[in-house]
């Protein structure tokens, strides 16, 4: 299991850097996706919190790595939102395929969620990348929620209102709540129409950084959304630490999460019975063609 680690004062040889980062392009994709485990069941070995924690799939920003952004979050928020939610990081599956903005502060290896051009007009591999994030739910999950920092914010949001038009994640679960970090929208039209043009129906909570590049796109994102809570916070492109006024309107979003789930019937039960209505589905499709062949 990969270990989220802050890069030492003293930088690691390159030798070593080139050897974990040829390492990890040989990891499957399989292995990858369960590279980082659930930090609620590091709590319960704790016996900190003995109620269902919802459950968030966190996508990283782009060049990192599920582990990089576990430091960002469980190292900056304080215990008394993380002991409340079950938090699952994993990595995505391309290594990355260009220098990380954060080598030199946290160690490779660094990935990618999709490839795009200097005017995030055009997108490579995004099917494959939502494939892959779909099979990772049906593996770890059911999940409640996505949280997502950067590239990850972008897939995070887009995701919902696709699966709202049943355009991605159509063999799990409806995702209920998002947390967005450092976020903005798709560029291209066909996604634009896709993914935003009928309000998103999600419990979302929306951080924008006075000082984030994407804070304008992170802006317009919003509109998307119906009701969004939203926490500014006056630093740039980075998970921030809560401060009270923030710390505030998080428990508000957690309490309000709580309270739906506390009138759900289990999370667990309602994901079985997704999966086998979607495999009933398959076989009577099968059925069908067999029929008329």
């Amino acid at each position: 299991m990969s270990k989220a680690l802050v890069l030492s004062p003293i930088s690691p040889i390159l030798t070593e850097r080139k050897l974990r980062k040829d390492q990890a392009e040989n990891i499957p994709l399989s292995r990858r996706q369960s590279t980082m485990g659930s930090l609620a069941k590091e709590i319960e070995a704790d016996g900190r919190v003995d109620r269902r924690r919802p459950r968030f799939l966190c996508l990283h920003g782009f060049r990192t790595s599920g582990a990089i952004m576990r430091t960002q979050v469980v190292g900056k928020w304080p215990a008394e939102v993380t002991d409340r939610l079950d938090l699952v990081f994993p990595d995505a599956p391309f290594p990355a395929q260009g220098k990380s903005d954060v080598d030199g502060i946290f160690p490779p290896p660094y990935y990618e969620w999709f490839q795009f051009d200097k005017d995030f007009m055009e997108y490579r591999n995004l099917d494959e990348c939502f494939a892959y994030i779909e099979d990772l739910m049906i593996k770890q999950g059911p999940f409640d929620g996505l949280m997502g920092f950067s590239q990850g914010a972008i897939l995070s949001a887009a995701l919902i209102g696709l699966q709202a038009k049943g355009l991605a994640l159509t063999r799990v679960p409806k995702v209920r709540y998002l947390i967005i970090i450092g976020g903005a929208r798709f560029r291209e039209p066909t996604l634009i129409e896709n993914a935003y043009s009928a309000p998103i129906e999600c419990t979302s909570l929306h951080f924008l950084g006075d000082m984030d590049f994407l804070k304008e796109h992170g802006e317009e994102l919003l509109k998307s959304f119906v009701n969004p809570y939203i926490i500014r916070h006056p630093k740039g492109h980075t998970v921030p630490r809560l401060d009270d006024t923030s710390l505030e309107v998080m428990l508000d979003f957690l309490r309000r999460i709580e309270n739906g789930l506390s009138c759900d019937e289990p999370l667990k039960a309602k994901y079985d019975e997704t999966l086998k209505d979607k495999h009933d589905e398959t076989l009577e499709d099968k059925n069908e063609e067999a029929h008329l062949s």
